[in-house]
């Protein structure tokens, strides 16, 4: 995989074509879903560097929305706005994304999960909309370099402890409870509920959605909130004994934050800020999962993150395309759109009924699984599950009417509903979500 990014990365510095780029990420793809073929463990290991099931899963992901990225950002290419350097970002993240997913090693994951910020910081700087892009770098930056200091010095703690920092081989050394090993535990999890992002920690998020251009918001929506989750699955089996402890904490924030998040997203007025909020109650019920480190909890909060990854994508390509027709993404102006623009009202239903966990896509297959593992673990968070379940469906529908119906605003005339190549990449975002739940074979046995 390595060697095929390195090899794009040449033919895009000696051809700087995007049709040549998008054509080579689709080959990369297809090498990706050739080795989902395998029932293996850890295949390929060497140089530090392997790929068990989920890391699969999380590249194949990455490479899939990058490709989508590139399509969507056709602007970019139209308006000469250093689309090269542009092109070059993104295959840097890729680079950073797969090194993260396919290190065995926890310093070298790490340094991976750190440079991903980079390229992310000069997409939102570089191609962003409004002024205020550049504190929405700086909270995203400080936030996440904050919080992931501790994370280094943690992982320092394990190595004088353990002697190895290689994935499987790791014992913590962590026993009873302590001041030391609460504190060792805390600092572990910071980087990743940051990350994730975690209710009462998720502020950089909305600022850095609704300032990015629509590669940043789909990278970050897509794969870059994966980090957190798929960061956890790998640490807390360190912790197991601590966490035991602590679960109460994480899994009532996680639940009653994303209960509140979700009846803040009813106020929204802008349509990135909405679906940024969303993601933010989505990533709450996937946090819970995981910390009851439960097999239905460990896969279906794998199986979300997939989906979420595909659906809100797609959700943050549909609003690109109202604002490049209108050039406003408030709720208030962009009324009508079934009027107005009637081709592209099929694809925000598809994806809005998406977004609310209709069946058959992936985010209903996930979310089973996780209200399973949250409620026998408590029967109290019915309570909070109950209330996120009906405000999720709630606030997408308040998305879809309020955009799609009402009286169209006078200074508004007629414009292109949608090109084909808008078409071919909602779908392309909507095909995988619900198609691959006829063979979940494939992404529930990760565990």
């Amino acid at each position: 995989m390595l060697k095929f990014l390195i090899m794009n990365m040449m033919m895009f510095l000696l051809v700087k074509d995007w049709g040549v780029i998008q054509l080579s990420l689709f080959l990369m793809c297809f090498f990706v879903v050739l080795s989902l073929n395998h029932d293996f463990c850890v295949f390929n290991l060497g140089g530090q560097l392997g790929s068990d099931y989920l890391s699969i899963i999380l590249i194949l992901l990455s490479v899939w929305i990058t490709v989508l990225v590139v399509y969507s950002s056709q602007m970019i290419s139209k308006t000469k706005k250093f689309s090269s350097l542009f092109l070059l970002m993104n295959l840097l993240l890729l680079g950073a994304l797969i090194m993260t997913f396919s290190s065995m090693d926890y310093l070298m994951f790490y340094l991976s999960f750190e440079s991903s910020l980079i390229p992310t910081l000069i997409l939102i700087l570089g191609w962003g909309y409004q002024p205020e892009r550049t504190q929405a770098g700086v909270y995203m930056l400080f936030y996440t370099l904050f919080a992931s200091l501790p994370l280094l010095i943690s992982l320092i703690s394990v190595y004088s402890v353990s002697g190895s920092l290689m994935m499987g081989l790791v014992k913590s050394g962590v026993e009873g409870l302590s001041l030391i090993t609460f504190l060792w535990y805390i600092s572990t999890m910071l980087a990743f509920i940051v990350k994730l992002p975690m209710y009462l920690f998720h502020l950089w998020l909305p600022k850095a959605h609704v300032e990015a251009p629509v590669a940043g918001s789909m990278i970050l929506a897509g794969v870059l909130l994966k980090l957190g989750g798929y960061g956890l699955i790998r640490v807390l089996s360190l912790f197991s004994e601590v966490n035991k402890m602590f679960s109460w904490v994480w899994i009532g924030v996680g639940v009653f934050g994303g209960l509140i998040i979700s009846v803040l997203c009813l106020r929204q007025v802008d349509m990135k800020s909405l679906i940024a909020y969303s993601s933010v109650a989505h990533m709450s019920l996937v946090l819970s999962g995981l910390i009851v480190f439960s097999w239905w909890g460990m896969n279906g909060a794998v199986v979300v993150m997939l989906g979420h990854g595909l659906c809100s994508s797609g959700l943050f390509c549909l609003s690109n395309i109202v604002y490049e027709r209108l050039g406003s993404r408030s709720l208030i102006v962009n009324k009508g759109l079934l009027n107005f623009m009637p081709s592209l009202g099929l694809w925000w239903f598809l994806l809005s009924i998406s977004n609310m966990a209709a069946p058959p896509t992936l985010n209903l297959l996930g979310e089973i699984n996780l209200i399973i593992s949250v409620v026998s673990w408590g029967k109290v968070s019915m309570i909070g599950i109950a209330g996120l379940s009906f405000f999720s469906a709630a606030y997408t529908l308040y998305l879809y009417s309020s955009s799609q119906h009402g009286v169209i605003l006078s200074s508004m005339y007629s414009c292109c509903s949608g090109k084909l190549s808008e078409y071919y990449v909602l779908s392309l975002h909507w095909l995988p979500l619900n198609l691959l739940v006829m063979k979940s074979s494939l992404i529930l046995p990760v565990i």
